[in-house]
Order: structure tokens, then sequence, then C-alpha cells
């Protein structure tokens, strides 16, 4: 199994906070490698919520590459954090060449076009320099989004940000998820590595998607250019959340119909039965296999959990006004927000999905019936 934790607060909050929950609960991941993903960003970042910020790991001739190719797209840098790794070496870790964050300008050309053609834009470049990346191997992207920074490594979590220094004031956020791997591969790529980004939205899973093989043949026919990669069996469920809200156009509190659809029965006695038994049929393909616990960020940055119908991978949310937690286990919620109300804690069941919004004041749950 891996081990989630999410966080979100109203004040930019250190990833070490992050690491230290996932390092109290290191008996339920291998240290195998760790994924963090950061929005609502505070420090140097704070002021350019617009502009897009490249994450991921390139090594000189990398470099080069990236430089030239933004340049010729017309994307100017507009800040830039380089994290040089340590020449400690850490065992288990890669030696690798740099870690870059880089906001930018967007290019002239862009200025009077519509979000939506913003967005798929920028979701090409990221796709291209992965192309690039994987041909050379001299670059790995993680994201290129705005106010999002993400940053993936092979290695115990803990010791990878000490490595890394990763308690540097610049990567302070509002929203922070974290998940300690537990290594199901049989080699480790970090395109696998939770959490996985798509236009804004992100998901991290722990769990096993036995469904993974008609779900993403499924998305692969929708012919959108972001339903790609696949190097995990877990990534469809950002997409599938993706495809719910920005292509369906339907909310939240339907991407648990659409992975984990109530039985016959249940919807019968529904009051949107009719629209319920719709979605079943035309989205059956999407429906999930577990036992699976996804904890996901929405482009407003509102957090949830939902679990499937084994409820067979823990989940708890705790948290109190101004900051909210969700974790794998208590121990990680002890660890960061100690002075909480614990009874008040929530571990989602199978029909919920707990969700803490921008405003970061309660957890609120829906229940599918």
């Amino acid at each position: 199994m891996c081990r989630l934790f999410a966080l979100s607060s109203k004040e930019p909050v250190s990833p070490m906070a992050a690491i230290k929950a996932l390092d109290v609960m290191k008996e339920g991941h291998d240290g195998s490698g760790v994924g963090i993903l950061l929005r609502d960003l505070g420090g140097p970042f704070e002021n350019m919520k617009d502009a897009p910020i490249l994450s991921g790991i390139f090594s000189e001739q990398g470099m080069r590459r990236l430089d030239l190719f933004m340049m010729d797209q017309g994307f100017m840098t507009k800040y830039k954090m380089s994290i040089k790794p340590s020449k400690t070496e850490v065992p288990g870790v890669p030696k690798r060449g740099m870690y870059l964050i880089r906001a930018y300008e967007y290019p002239e050309t862009w200025e009077n076009l519509a979000k939506d053609e913003i967005e798929t834009r920028l979701m090409m470049t990221r796709l291209k320099i992965r192309e690039m990346g994987e041909e050379k191997k001299d670059m790995i992207v993680f994201s290129f989004w705005p106010d999002t920074i993400m940053i993936k490594e092979i290695g115990d979590p803990m010791l990878i940000a000490r490595y890394l220094g990763l308690d540097r004031d610049e990567l302070a956020a509002r929203v922070i998820m974290a998940q300690g791997r537990q290594n199901t591969n049989y080699a480790i790529n970090l395109y696998a590595c939770h959490p996985f980004l798509i236009q804004g939205f992100s998901t991290m899973t722990n769990g096993e998607n036995t469904a993974f093989i008609p779900i993403k043949d499924f998305l692969l026919s929708r012919n959108f250019p972001g339903y790609s990669g696949y190097q995990s069996d877990s990534e469809v469920f950002a997409h599938i959340l993706h495809y719910t809200m920005e292509i369906l156009g339907l909310g939240l509190d339907v991407y648990k119909h659409v992975i984990t659809p109530l039985q016959d029965k249940a919807i019968d006695k529904h009051p949107d039965s009719l629209f319920l038994k719709h979605l079943k049929t035309t989205c059956r393909q999407m429906i999930i296999d577990g036992p699976n616990c996804v904890i996901g960020t929405l482009p407003d940055n509102t957090l949830f959990m939902v679990q499937d119908r084994k409820k067979l991978r823990p989940g708890v949310v705790g948290g109190r006004p101004g900051m909210f937690a969700f974790s794998s286990e208590i121990c990680g919620l002890d660890a960061v927000i100690p002075d909480r109300d614990k009874t008040r804690d929530i571990q989602p069941m199978h029909l919920d999905t707990a969700i803490v919004s921008p405003d970061r004041q309660e957890v609120k749950i829906c229940r599918q019936t």
C-alpha cells in the first residue's frame, strides 16, 4: 500500500509538514518514492498566480534544449528556482542534473486568446516537452500550469526532502498533496508517481485499479491529447475527474456516481434516478474496481476524498477552521494538526465525498444517496 496526505490551509505551509506526516506513516509505504503537489502558492509565487510554472528534472543538455524550445514558443522567464542536489549522495536516490521550477510570461501572441484555448496550449506544451525528454532521456516534466509546483523522486520521502532542501520558504503553499510510494511496478518510473495533474485537476490514490484497461481504452477513445501516458493504473482517476467536470460539465458530486455508481435498487429510490440510470449506462466503462482511496484537488483548490465500495484503504479527515488535512492514518493528522478537536474527525464511508472548499471553514460530506 501507499500512504497519502493532503493539506488545505488559509496560510502558506511548508511541504515539510506533509513529509512529516508521511514519515510517521512509513510502515504503510516502503520508501520507494515520493510525489508532492503544491498549489495556491506563497512566497515569491504569491503575486504571479496566472503565470504558468514549469516543474521537472533536467540534465544540462536538457536545459539547453528547453531554453531553445521555450524561446521559440515565445515564453519568457519571469522567475526561476533551481534545486541543485546535495553533493552527498543519498542511498536509493538517483543522481540527477537540476530540479527546475520556472515561472513564465505568456507569449505575446496569446494575449487575446480565450481561457480554454490557453489551457489547451499549456497542456500541449507540457506534452511536447515530455515527448522531447523521452526521446533524448534528458528532460522529465511533471507540470506546466499556473500556481502549481510538482516535485517527484525515487527514495525515502524524508531523506529526499532533506537532500533537496524542501524546507525553503519559496515552496510554501496553501494546498499540498503528498504520496509515499509502495512500489508495485517492476521498475520505478517517475511518470508513474502520484499525484497526477491535468489542466488543474489532480488526484493521488492508495489502492489498486483492476479496471484499468477498459477505463484507459475508453479515455483514449475520446481523442483528447491529455488522456495519455498511463505509466500508472491510477492516473485514470485524474482523467475521469477532468472528463466528468470539463467534458461533461458536471459537478464534483457526480464524480462519485461515475466511478462507483449506486446499486440499481438504490438508484430507483434516488430523487435523480432517471439521470443516474442514464449516467451509469453511458459512463459504465469508467466504473472502477478497487480497493481505492482517492484524494484530489480541483482548479479552484477544493480538496476532496472518496473511497470505493470495498472500503479497504484507510482515510481520515480532520482539522480546524483555517486548516484541514486528509490522511491515510490518524497519526498523520496528529503530526500536523495536533490541536484539532479529534472528536470531529471523519472517516468517509463508501457513499461519501468529503470536501473542503477554498474557504477552509469546514468539512462537508456529500452522500450519493
